[in-house]
């Protein structure tokens, strides 16, 4: 089961999250992309993977080797806040220059959700600051944040298997942080509760 529940974390790494988001809206809702043409969206998606899990990646590994962090999972609550803050840095950097490269502005589905994706990483840092919360539990449940919204915008159904889908992956990762005895009960619902709340909330103020 421990074994399971690793791959499962790894497969659903908080990183990965924002590439997946991005990836299953290009598939399932090429709308909630706008402005990005359909026939440039994978590129898009390509991007997105460089930005917010490649570069992080990278440099979480020169914090290992620097001996910042001593192992990728950091089960310690103080030593996530470098590499925390750094990751809130690049992504907001990202974010920048998506906006400063295509003029991309609050009008646009795309901006809002990079936006809101920036939210969240952000809450994950402050969170971290007092409270070693689930950040697994925070990103899926901040896809189910925005996915929520986004179903019922998309009136021919298309996006209703998916949030279910996401929906079971949630609970599945929970239970895998879980079974690893990562987190406790409360740290996962702290995570779950803010993740949701942050992205809901982003999607209801910005859409």
């Amino acid at each position: 089961m421990n074994t399971l529940a690793k791959g499962l974390s790894y497969l659903f790494h908080p990183l990965l999250i924002p590439t997946g988001l991005f990836g299953l809206l290009a598939i399932y809702f090429p709308p909630a992309l706008y402005p990005i043409k359909m026939e440039t969206q994978q590129h898009f998606v390509l991007f997105v993977g460089v930005i917010t899990f490649l570069l992080p990646a990278v440099n979480l590994f020169f914090f290992r080797q620097f001996g910042v962090i001593k192992s990728f999972s950091m089960a310690s609550r103080e030593e996530r806040i470098k590499p925390f803050l750094f990751i809130t840095i690049l992504y907001m950097a990202g974010t920048f220059m998506v906006y400063y490269k295509t003029h991309f502005g609050l009008q646009d589905n795309v901006f809002k959700l990079l936006l809101i994706i920036n939210a969240l990483v952000l809450v994950s840092f402050f969170i971290t600051l007092v409270y070693k919360a689930s950040i697994h539990s925070l990103a899926i449940s901040g896809v189910l944040g925005i996915l929520l919204p986004l179903t019922k915008a998309a009136e021919d159904g298309s996006l209703f298997m998916p949030f279910l889908i996401a929906l079971l992956v949630a609970g599945t990762i929970m239970s895998a942080r879980l079974q690893l005895n990562a987190h406790t009960p409360r740290q996962i619902l702290v995570g779950g509760i803010a993740g949701f709340t942050t992205a809901f909330t982003g999607m209801l103020i910005l859409f």
